[in-house]
């Protein structure tokens, strides 16, 4: 409660501070509402930080609970320069030598006449220009650049059209076929009226080849520099040729990208971990928002470390502490890889089961109990409605008796300035006699 305001006479009373002393005696229960709402809201925010961590985990549960995906194989070449490999999911282990022939190309052909520049002299009338099946009609004049245009504007068209300058003030088209490989090759028909340009089939700056090699000694051809079924599961993308090189290609399971995925999830759980032991530090020193004695958070930290202690999968292998993953002393998680890569080599089927099976799998486990918290009707999503009802009642009793006081203060204040019009009154007529006296005496009276 504030002091006392005390009266000490008619003169040099400042109204304004007893007007502002009595508002802020009686605006102590809408402070004591604003202090409820802004605890509310950091609670709320505490909890917006806690759903953002149970993203990333499921994230990263997600990324080791499909079977199809778990599995992964490396693939590297011994010379990268001539050819470059990525393995997918279905690659099977092996090695193999490949020797690169001759890579697919598109066809080049460039016009046998020329142009003295590109956007003045007219080349052509009319008339047409058929490339491989594809007529490309040419409506009225046009100059090589024009042309040029024509045939670009012609999706069905098999070749794009650019020009080069061969020599100064020799322009030439140059028609590139848009794919690679011998089934792509065009022919050029010239019917353009009053044409200017001419080509030879028979002359093509580059040929329209197919890629050629040997794997492990099978002759394969290809009509794309990309090649995705030579070698089962991986792709191949051919970047020069050498007859007489021989690149080794290896295929092997890739230990590192499963324990990276591991690693992933390991830090997600450990993030939450550190949260929750700052929550409940916070808890303890009465920090505002703190939500380390929620039952939210503390039986969410205890349903994820029971499933991660859990049995799970149909292998031989049905804890995660047998493939490496398991717990620290303050409850924080951590992967032993020399662990994994062992059961990796004795039983993969079996990781695989433990981490993936459909029904039983660890991490499909722990994906559906972060649904269970996350998702819509989930438990952290009830705790934040309750949070936002009870935050926006009380924003509407703020609002009420913001407006009960506003009238309060208005009241007080035409109070106030009616006595103080009053004292104003009283002091000039005490003025008034105080003069008066002082006449009476000096005259004798």
């Amino acid at each position: 409660m504030g002091s006392p305001i005390t009266f000490s006479g008619f003169n040099s009373i400042d109204f304004n501070v007893v007007l502002n002393a009595i508002m802020q005696q009686e605006s102590a229960p809408l402070q004591a509402l604003q202090a409820k709402q802004s605890e509310l809201q950091a609670t709320d925010s505490t909890f917006a930080k806690l759903a953002t961590k149970l993203d990333a985990l499921r994230t990263a549960s997600d990324a080791l609970s499909d079977s199809s995906t778990l599995n992964t194989f490396a693939a590297a070449a011994s010379d990268p320069a001539s050819l470059t490999v990525s393995a997918s999911p279905g690659a099977i282990a092996g090695r193999y030598e490949v020797k690169v022939n001759e890579l697919a190309r598109a066809q080049v052909t460039v016009s046998s006449t020329f142009a003295p520049d590109t956007n003045t002299t007219i080349v052509a009338t009319g008339g047409s220009l058929t490339i491989g099946a594809e007529q490309v009609t040419i409506a009225g004049p046009v100059t090589l650049q024009q042309l040029a245009a024509a045939i670009n504007a012609d999706a069905n068209s098999p070749a794009g059209a650019s020009i080069i300058a061969t020599e100064p003030g020799k322009y030439r088209l140059v028609l590139t076929g848009k794919n690679t490989g011998q089934a792509n090759a065009f022919a050029i028909t010239n019917q353009l009226t009053a044409g200017t340009m001419a080509f030879d089939n028979a002359d093509n700056a580059v040929d329209a080849t197919d890629a050629s090699l040997l794997i492990n000694n099978i002759a394969v051809a290809s009509t794309s520099n990309t090649l995705d079924a030579a070698i089962p599961g991986v792709t191949v993308t051919l970047q020069q040729k050498d007859s007489a090189k021989t690149v080794v290609v290896t295929v092997g399971r890739d230990d590192d990208d499963l324990a990276e995925r591991i690693d992933a999830f390991v830090a997600s759980f450990n993030d939450l971990v550190h949260f929750a032991d700052a929550q409940a530090t916070a808890s303890n020193n009465g920090t505002v928002g703190a939500i380390g004695r929620d039952s939210v958070l503390r039986g969410l930290r205890n349903a994820l470390r029971t499933a991660l202690l859990g049995t799970h999968g149909t292998g031989a292998f049905t804890r995660l502490a047998e493939v490496g993953l398991g717990f620290t002393r303050t409850g924080e998680l951590t992967l032993d890889r020399s662990a994994l890569t062992a059961a990796l080599d004795s039983d993969p089927a079996s990781v695989q089961s433990l981490f993936a099976d459909a029904t039983t799998g660890a991490f499909g486990s722990i994906e559906s109990l972060i649904d269970d918290y996350t998702a819509a009707g989930g438990f952290l999503p009830d705790a934040r409605t309750r949070l936002s009802d009870e935050i926006s009642r009380v924003g509407r009793q703020i609002d009420d008796m913001s407006a009960r006081l506003a009238i309060r203060r208005a009241a007080l204040q035409q109070e106030f300035t009616a006595a103080d019009e009053a004292m104003a009154r009283l002091n000039s007529q005490k003025t008034s006699l105080a003069n008066l006296g002082t006449d009476l005496v000096s005259s004798n009276f």
